[in-house]
């Protein structure tokens, strides 16, 4: 039994280590926003992919891809080492959004990855006032949780359920 209970301390442990700093915690969840998000966009269909509800909103496929230039934008600018120069790309079918959309969230895991503790606590001039780099990874997430929160609705005003939500 105590072979048992030590077994399950280290797990849970492991787990819990898994988590101890922002950074692991913000990657855990970014996988899982990624994935989200791309059942999401796999889910409409594409001729829907130019649909929006009124004259003065975007479309699926716009939203997506100002969730992408986002975080190409953010993570780049606030958190890359060698800053690259990226050329604006047209992407005109459901499968291209998908990709880039993927590649996005991929390129910005392994920015981040490279982050330390202490960098996120340095502050940075940012349109809405000087930011820590702490705020800018938050800001990161919650600019997808805003939109995908948006592509919901997208998709039920085309009959098109969306995938279940699971927070981790």
């Amino acid at each position: 039994m105590k072979k048992y209970i030590f077994l399950i301390i280290i797990f849970v442990s492991a787990f819990a280590k898994a988590q101890d700093t922002p950074i692991t915690a913000f990657l855990e969840k970014w996988e899982n926003s990624k994935n989200y998000l791309v059942e999401m966009a796999a889910a409409m269909p594409e001729d829907a992919y130019d649909f929006k509800p009124t004259e003065r909103q975007k479309t699926f496929k716009e939203q997506l891809l100002h969730i992408k230039g986002n975080m190409d934008w953010l993570s780049t600018t606030y958190f890359a080492k060698d800053k690259k120069d990226t050329k604006k790309q047209t992407y005109t079918t459901k499968a291209e959004v998908i990709k880039a959309l993927k590649e996005a969230f991929d390129n910005t895991t392994t920015i981040i990855k490279t982050a330390t503790p202490e960098e996120l606590k340095e502050i940075v001039e940012f349109f809405a006032g000087p930011k820590t780099k702490l705020q800018i990874l938050n800001l990161l997430q919650d600019h997808v949780t805003h939109h995908r929160g948006q592509l919901i609705v997208y998709l039920n005003l085309n009959d098109v359920k969306p995938p279940k939500y699971r927070g981790w």
